[in-house]
């Protein structure tokens, strides 16, 4: 059986430590390699030649984000793992976006690691492992604005475009364009069914 090769940094030593334990028992990884110097994980990299690097993003020698760019730039095929115990949707999508296979909360249960690993590998997952998902969050996944939500938010309390136009201080025109837009992107007919996704999905508040 093929092993997967996982070198991982951290310079919290303790979180460092638990993080290896919770990898070394299983028989389909292989850790090659620890650290929790920033400066020192890409000459690692070239040394130990992992196929994942799991690395801290808020480490003080050398931050995650740059670590992540710099083994992206040095070695392409390499898949980076982020973990933090940030869950704020800025990093999340912050690590994403710079090439990131997965974001790791360090809250998740360490019996879910190795599968969240896994997943990285064979690129099924491009989320935050971990995170407790907050109501607002299926409708960013869809593609509302903060505006747009927010125009949600008051449409299920019940009130008018015109009520609306007035807590948000814009014209009624620019209501009806928002809910157009939030209409399309929930794949929703009208204010009706709007109004009942956003009090399915508890963003009704």
């Amino acid at each position: 059986m093929d092993r997967m090769r996982i070198l991982i940094a951290d310079d919290n030593r303790l979180m460092l430590e638990g993080f290896r334990r919770a990898l070394e028992p299983v028989d389909d990884i292989d850790v090659v390699g620890v650290t929790h110097v920033g400066s020192q994980l890409v000459p690692l990299v070239e040394r130990r030649r992992p196929e994942i690097v799991v690395v801290e993003l808020g480490m003080r020698t050398a931050d995650g984000g740059s670590c992540l760019d710099a083994i992206r730039r040095s070695n392409p095929d390499v898949k980076v793992v982020v973990m933090s115990s940030s869950s704020s949707l800025i990093d999340i999508r912050s690590a994403l976006a710079r090439g990131a296979r997965a974001f790791i909360v360090k809250s998740v249960n360490p019996l879910d690691i190795p599968s969240a690993i896994r997943q990285a590998y064979d690129e099924t997952v491009y989320h935050a492992v971990g995170r407790q998902p907050e109501p607002e969050d299926v409708l960013r996944s869809a593609g509302l604005t903060q505006r747009e939500i927010t125009t949600l938010k008051a449409l299920a309390r019940g009130l008018s475009n015109k009520a609306i136009s007035q807590e948000l201080w814009v014209t009624e025109q620019t209501v009806k364009f928002h809910l157009r837009n939030l209409y399309r992107k929930l794949g929703v007919p009208n204010r009706t069914a709007a109004a009942s996704f956003a009090h399915t999905h508890g963003v009704a508040a």
